[in-house]
């Protein structure tokens, strides 16, 4: 059988160094916030080219404080709307709805699947405040239109990066275009923790040393707090396990990168709809997405045939019975990408006999 995705194989390459730095952190006696999380946050902030990181318990939480500390600073009011993909994981949405804000879902590019300027455009409107844009699959939005629409608007420009993490735009990294940035550590993701973890990057020092306040209890010092506050601080242990596995990322992300070359070149079924790439850096292939028609039968045949596969994701937000108030929404783009798409295993430990397997048996379909 092909796993999807083998966690224990991806983390197996790193288990000396873990259990060196677990030995570190317990000899530290400095269990929460301590020079592990600290470290990575300066290590993680350089990568993605900006002034600061903000170490965060979950992807979440990280978009849940970005709004929160723009509601604190002024810059968001309770009501004001937000723009956000429709097609996206529901933690996207879930976070405006927390923060007392109105989603306004838009249909994305039925090729790229991520949202683009011009539809943005049309939802603009007195109340809109922000744009919320998501880089779905590991592919980032174009972002210039995006930032120059936000500009001409007034609005802010948050990035949903948690599934892009170091994909590259214009020679710029996720997390470092917009306003502020999300990112989240899940152990699934190209950089994953061993359990939640999450990050919020910003080049904006008033945000960040809000957002380091609102994620510890509204604190400044010790027993002083400034504003109301949260528990959402990034473990002390992930933080050093993310700091090893952060050293191979981009080897990682190459390697997906040479895994989708591969299945976009030599994958020739007419029942099956390739993901678009422009074989730039702008894609880090977090999942291989393709569409079919007769999911269902597409992956039992998969499975028949000892591949394991996945749905991300099988209902979008706004048919979800959580957000039944938009169920009357009509969003034929994002309603069929959700019905139709299944995940190909695409990983950095996924063996190229295994990808020629994938091939050949997807090709029989």
């Amino acid at each position: 059988m092909i796993k999807f995705l083998d966690l224990n194989k991806v983390n197996a390459r790193f288990e000396s160094a873990f259990q060196q730095k677990f030995k570190t952190f317990l000899d530290s006696g400095c269990y929460v916030l301590g020079e592990g999380v600290s470290t990575f946050e300066t290590n993680y902030a350089n990568y993605c080219g900006t002034k600061h990181c903000i170490g965060v318990s979950n992807g979440l939480d990280a978009l849940i404080l970005i709004l929160k500390a723009y509601k604190e600073l002024g810059k968001l009011n309770e009501g004001d709307a937000i723009l956000v993909p429709a097609n996206t994981f529901i933690a996207s949405i879930l976070a405006i709805i927390e923060m007392g804000l109105q989603p306004v879902v838009v249909e994305p590019n039925p090729n790229t699947y991520n949202c683009e300027a011009s539809e943005l455009q049309k939802h603009i409107a007195n109340k809109t405040k922000a744009i919320l844009i998501v880089h779905l699959y590991g592919q980032m939005a174009k972002m210039q239109p995006i930032l120059e629409l936000a500009k001409d608007n007034g609005l802010l420009v948050i990035e949903d990066a948690a599934q892009a993490h170091g994909a590259v735009y214009n020679n710029k990294v996720a997390g470092s275009l917009g306003n502020a940035a999300a990112f989240s550590f899940y152990p699934a993701k190209n950089l994953g923790a061993l359990g939640d973890a999450g990050a919020i990057t910003t080049n904006n020092d008033e945000l960040a040393n809000t957002l380091k306040k609102l994620r510890n209890y509204g604190t400044s010092s010790k027993y002083k707090n400034d504003i109301i506050g949260v528990n959402n601080r990034l473990d002390e242990l992930q933080a050093l396990f993310l700091d090893i596995k952060l050293e191979n990322l981009e080897k990682d992300n190459d390697r997906r990168r040479t895994i989708a070359k591969h299945y976009l070149k030599n994958i020739k079924n007419n029942k099956v709809t390739l993901p678009y790439y422009d074989n730039t850096l702008n894609h880090v292939f977090y999942v291989f997405v393709v569409l079919v028609e007769n999911r269902a039968n597409f992956r039992a045949y998969l499975l028949k045939n000892g591949i394991e596969t996945l749905v991300h994701y099988p209902i979008p937000p706004h048919k979800q019975k959580g957000l039944s108030k938009y169920s009357n929404l009509k969003l034929p783009i994002t309603e069929k990408i959700h019905d139709s798409a299944v995940s190909l295993p695409l990983n950095p430990v996924l063996e190229t006999e295994e990808v020629n397997k994938i091939i050949e048996i997807v090709n029989a379909y």
